[in-house]
This record gives structure tokens, sequence and C-alpha cells, in this order.
């Protein structure tokens, strides 16, 4: 199988980070197309009436971030041909999957925060719910915790 698009999806933790390193330099090695996904998240927003913040400027800002996020990756894994951008606002497993059905690539890397129990009962795992929801290989990134 020739992976030629290669889509990685990207928060602000060490984890996703972690995959970002992994996903640029297998694009590098297969001289593949690379999307970056990073979603605004709605269960994120900041919104504070008492404060004045509303939710547009919660997304403002976010949205920033996630462009930052995007921008930092590809000029520290500079080389790639050609990098698309994704930044859809909504639910992250949502969004994510919306992205690999519409972007269709070849192969999806995402990072696992490793998280087990009563954590990842509530919380859930997106990276989880994308393995189980599409027919495209994915490949977990777990980077773990350094100890000082």
């Amino acid at each position: 199988m020739l992976f030629s698009k290669i889509l990685i999806a990207v928060d602000n933790s060490p984890y996703s980070l972690y995959a970002a390193k992994k996903g640029f330099a297998l694009a590098h090695q297969l001289n593949a197309s690379v999307g970056i996904v990073s979603v605004i998240d709605k269960s994120k927003e900041a919104i504070n009436t008492d404060l004045g913040i509303t939710p547009e400027q919660s997304s403002t800002v976010l949205l920033k971030q996630a462009e930052e996020i995007i921008e930092q990756l590809i000029i520290l894994y500079d080389g790639i041909g050609e990098v698309f951008r994704f930044t859809p606002e909504g639910f992250p497993k949502t969004e994510i999957l919306n992205i690999i059905n519409e972007w269709e690539p070849d192969l999806v890397i995402m990072g696992s925060h490793g998280h087990s129990g009563l954590q990842h009962i509530l919380m859930g795992s997106v990276t989880e719910y994308i393995i189980k929801h599409t027919d495209v290989p994915v490949v977990v990134c777990h980077k773990r915790k350094q100890v000082n």
C-alpha cells in the first residue's frame, strides 16, 4: 500500500507534538503530502459573561492557537512539499473523522495520552474513537511521561 497522503491530528499536548514529529519523519521518507488537523474544541471555549468574554472571542483565541501550532510544526519539520491545514470548529472526535472522510488520507497519525481507568471513562479517547470509526489505518504514537 502506498501512503501518499498522511493526516496528522494535533493539539498542544506533548503527545500530539511527538506524533507530529513521527508523522513528518514518515512523510519525508515516503515523499507524502501532509494534512494537519487541529480542532477548535467547542468544549474548551471559555465563556465568561461577567468578564465580557463572548463565544466568538473565545473561538477566535482558540483558532489563533491552532493556527500557530500548525505553523510552528511546518517550520520545525520543513521539507514537506505540500501541507494541508485543517482547523475545523466542533468536537475533536467528529471533526477529525469528517476530515478523514473528506480529505481521504492513506494513513492517520495521532498521539495518545494513555489515560486509563476512571480518567479514561470520564474523558474518553479521541484516538480510540477514530480507530473504531474509520477504515483508514491509524498509527498511534504514545510518548511516555518523562520522570525527572
